[in-house]
């Protein structure tokens, strides 16, 4: 017999409560993007379930990207599309849209959903305080992809002056010393702050349920691997899952406890993930 509704509440929050206590006064950062971004229902899920860590104690920090958006402006504008190894080709006008679309709307509208679900939320982007120091970086192969950057530097004092009473919402573009601006692979960047900052965990939203052991196969999920094996792997990965496990690896190479692939398109996927036995997606640690 089904139990009644208020027990299996009850079971769900008693099931949450070791993991609440767990992550109690711990940095999480958040890579936004995908699903989570673009569905409407989901957005404003994702918005209450970062409001709820932060009222459990959590002090979550959001780094997003904005990749659809962007190729929607420039195709509006009749501007090339063009991606190598998961990393968007960036000419001088592209890093301009890219800064417009990411800092000037896709920044403010997680911002203000953040504060209307009942925490209030600060939009940032690698400029504002020198955030990130960025550098010009080339595609794995080599390959030139322009005004492409990789962050050298992540001034912490930033974020936790801002987490101590906000939410940070960090959108991923960046300068050099020179002044050059940078459009960053978000999940680089999220893996750059988490292991700036020493975080605990980083959990990056994708529309995939993980990492696929076979790629056309959606059941082969490898649930839990170590940075090192990951490392080995990486040569062989194309597409957007790459500097996802890049990002993992530099993560947990810099000290950050755990770092997780987590499908966005389910709801509520961050709680799911943080507060239940069963967890989802792919978890990258530290070698034993």
């Amino acid at each position: 017999m089904t139990p009644p509704a208020s027990t299996r509440d009850v079971g769900t929050l008693l099931e949450a409560l070791p993991y609440i206590r767990e992550f109690h006064g711990k940095t999480v950062v958040i890579k936004y993007g995908g699903a989570a971004m673009t569905d409407p229902a989901l957005r404003e899920e994702f918005a209450r379930d970062v409001v709820l860590m932060k009222y459990v104690g959590i002090n979550p920090i959001v780094v997003h990207g904005g990749g659809p958006d962007i190729t929607a402006y420039m195709e509006r504008l009749d501007l090339p599309v063009e991606f190598v190894a998961g990393l968007r080709v960036s000419d001088r006008d592209t890093v301009e849209i890219a800064k417009m679309v990411l800092v000037g709307k896709v920044n403010k509208d997680i911002v203000l959903r953040i504060n209307r679900h009942g925490q209030p939320a600060v939009g940032l982007c690698g400029d504002d305080g020198l955030l990130f120091r960025a550098a010009r970086k080339s595609a794995p192969g080599g390959e030139d992809i322009g005004y492409v950057g990789q962050i050298e530097r992540v001034d912490t004092d930033v974020l936790t002056h801002v987490a101590q009473d906000y939410i940070p919402v960090v959108a991923s573009v960046g300068a050099d010393r020179d002044g050059n601006s940078y459009n960053i692979n978000a999940d680089e960047a999220a893996g750059a702050v988490a292991r700036a900052l020493g975080a605990y965990k980083v959990m990056f939203l994708t529309d995939v349920r993980g990492w696929l052991r076979d790629p056309s196969d959606p059941e082969s999920v490898i649930t839990e691997v170590t940075a090192d094996e990951v490392e080995a792997a990486l040569p062989t990965i194309a597409g957007g899952m790459r500097p996802k496990l890049s990002a993992c690896i530099d993560a947990i190479h810099g000290g950050v406890s755990s770092a997780v692939i987590v499908d966005g398109r389910v709801p509520h996927s961050l709680l799911l993930e943080l507060f239940t036995d069963a967890g989802i997606g792919t978890m990258v640690k530290p070698a034993p």
